[in-house]
């Protein structure tokens, strides 16, 4: 069980985000993706994802947009254990993934932006999900998932 949350998922009021001062001190998580080629990576998110943003009002292909990326949550993974039977390991390393209701129309969405994928969606355990390319950074994973989720725990 989750420290903060119920066995059934349901959020515990006094850990409930906002729930008192000290929920209320961090304000926002702000992602950072590092990139060989920042321009080519922000017109992604700008133009292919459709992320709103903020900017300085330069019109340098190489401003600083930062993007709203709407409802989101954060999970802790071991980079050591065992799942099934399997042991596996990860170097300590931060990623980060995008999740949609449904892949496959979310793909044909993007794809019609120029956007690429690494395959077609798989069924992964905790979702159905595709590795989506990003230019100049490392991809992303795209899925549809099958837990609950931290930013909607009512639904």
């Amino acid at each position: 069980m989750v420290s903060g949350m119920t066995d059934t998922c349901t959020v515990v009021p006094e850990c409930a985000p906002y729930g008192d001062s000290v929920a209320r001190m961090i304000t926002a998580l702000h992602t950072l993706v590092y990139s060989d080629d920042a321009p080519a990576t922000r017109a992604f998110f700008k133009d292919v994802l459709e992320w709103p943003f903020v900017s300085e009002g330069s019109d340098d292909p190489a401003e600083w947009l930062i993007f709203s990326t709407g409802r989101s949550e954060l999970g802790v993974h071991p980079t050591a254990g065992e799942h099934e039977g399997h042991a596996y390991s990860s170097p300590r390393h931060h990623a980060i993934a995008v999740m949609c209701d449904d892949p496959d129309a979310t793909m044909a969405e993007l794809s019609g932006r120029g956007a690429t994928f690494a395959g077609e969606p798989n069924e992964m355990g905790f979702g159905r999900g595709v590795s989506l390319h990003v230019p100049g950074a490392d991809d992303m994973l795209l899925y549809q998932p099958h837990h609950a989720t931290a930013y909607n725990p009512e639904g």
